[in-house]
């Protein structure tokens, strides 16, 4: 198992990034597809046509997304926290993923960095 952090920023406030984030809608304008999203602990939610699902743990709105990531069968989970700071150029994205299949490490970080963020980057930026 291996864990994952990283940095990034989006030209956007941080609540405006959160709402990409967790509202349904939003998140379809930003990713292409349909998705299921709650800001609700507890819930489920499923993007990317369910390549991406998991249980929603908690919320500070504007602040903090903390979810659990699920990967088949695997016993611990894998823990997702995204962190929004304000910064000059609008936010700066806190990533860290704990418990990453070693077998599936490189498909996410690669995902992290060209379609889950890269695609929000190019949505504040058009």
């Amino acid at each position: 198992m291996k864990d994952f952090k990283a940095y990034f920023i989006i030209s956007a406030e941080p609540e405006l990034v959160y709402q990409a984030l967790t509202q349904p809608a939003t998140i379809q304008l930003w990713t292409g597809e349909a998705a299921e999203m709650s800001a609700e602990p507890g819930s489920e939610f499923s993007l990317w046509s369910g390549s991406i699902s998991g249980r929603n743990l908690e919320f500070i709105p504007g602040k903090v997304i903390k979810q659990q990531w699920y990967f088949g069968a695997q016993e611990a989970a894998s823990i997702v926290t995204i962190k929004l700071h304000a910064d000059k150029k609008g936010t700066s994205i806190e990533i860290r993923q704990t418990n990453i299949p070693d077998e599936d490490y490189d498909n996410i970080t690669s995902g992290w960095k060209e379609n889950y963020i890269g695609a929000l980057q190019e949505f504040y930026n058009e």
